[in-house]
């Protein structure tokens, strides 16, 4: 059977819901997996009046009763947000615990074994701290939710993966944070993802912290000291992995094949190649004609998938919003949750 894919409407006053909707107005998606939005259904239906789309809504209380036809979205209904209260492009309390529902709901109907993954659409943090919630992001929370100790991002696009030794810290914090330990576990965390995406024996480049991988010592003791040792620990227990490299070095490699991944030290070290890869800025518009992508959250016992970017405030509400990155994140959970069931 066609796995079932969990899909959280995000912060219902971001472009969560447009990309939703239009995402699933393409049958392809159908013929792969079984989609189940977990929402508001008024949320839902209002993203359809935006995206002028013709698809219907099918509110459910249990998955039982999902259709999973093209031609009408299946809702499992939240029932949690007023409309009235709501205002497209602005942060609210609101909107915030409505979104840390929905992540919370599809992490339990993962946990108990009736979804196959998840994949989440953006939310805003802000509104999640106003809502109540303090987490720092989607990976936070599931990995609060699944008893997850050791746990990383994973960033993909085609070719390039990249995770990350730390990720929403201050650089202050997180160059203090960087250890032998946790180098260790990305490197294992990154491996294993990558043989579940069908990558044998995969060759993991592994960035440097300071300029030049500190250049011997000139510029720093850590990748001498930390990163270098936690390498050739992974190479002792057989993972095909080398550095540290320095970044201005490791990822135009990356980019044209040579390593299968790539662990970066802190989050704008891997996030700024990966999205000078998949973002394309259109000056004439003034918006995004493309943003690619992907943030896999590596570690958990249930799959969890994202688009890499952001609520798009600016642009809420309007209809404009590119689905690209939620298209190619339900693709993803699909071959995760199809490599997964194969393993088992």
């Amino acid at each position: 059977m066609k796995p079932i894919i969990g899909i959280t409407m995000g912060d219902p006053a971001g472009i969560g819901p447009e990309i939703i909707v239009k995402s699933l107005s393409n049958p392809a998606v159908y013929g792969i997996c079984r989609p189940l939005v977990f929402a508001d259904v008024q949320v839902m239906h209002d993203a359809l009046r935006i995206c002028k789309s013709s698809l219907n809504i099918h509110a459910v209380n249990q998955i039982e009763e999902a259709q999973f036809d093209f031609g009408t979205i299946d809702v499992f209904d939240l029932n949690n947000v007023d409309l009235q209260s709501i205002e497209y492009g602005k942060v609210s309390a609101a909107a915030g615990r409505a979104a840390f529902e929905s992540i919370v709901k599809v992490i339990e109907m993962a946990m108990e074994g009736k979804i196959d993954a998840t994949v989440t659409a953006p939310i805003n943090k802000e509104a999640i701290h106003l809502g109540g919630h303090h987490f720092s992001g989607h990976t936070e929370i599931y990995a609060h939710y699944t008893n997850t100790e050791k746990y990383t991002m994973l960033l993909a696009d085609d070719a390039l993966r990249i995770v990350h030794a730390t990720t929403h810290l201050s650089l202050r914090e997180a160059c203090d944070r960087i250890s032998e330990e946790r180098i260790f576990d990305v490197i294992r965390l990154l491996h294993d993802a990558c043989v579940q995406f069908g990558v044998e024996n995969p060759r993991i480049g592994v960035a440097g912290l300071n300029p030049h991988a500190g250049d011997g010592g000139l510029f720093g003791n850590e990748d001498k000291g930390i990163i270098e040792p936690a390498v050739q620990k992974a190479v002792a227990k057989g993972y095909n992995a080398e550095g540290p490299i320095p970044s201005d070095t490791l990822f135009p490699k990356a980019i044209q094949g040579k390593y299968d991944g790539c662990v970066a030290m802190y989050h704008d070290q891997g996030h700024i190649p990966f999205k000078l890869v998949g973002f394309k800025w259109n000056n004439q518009t003034q918006s995004m004609e493309s943003v690619k992508g992907v943030n896999i959250t590596l570690g958990l016992p249930i799959i969890r998938t994202s688009v890499d970017h952001g609520t798009a405030f600016e642009i809420a509400g309007k209809g404009i919003a590119n689905e690209d990155a939620m298209r190619i994140a339900i693709e993803y959970a699909v071959k995760m949750a199809v490599n997964r069931k194969k393993n088992e």
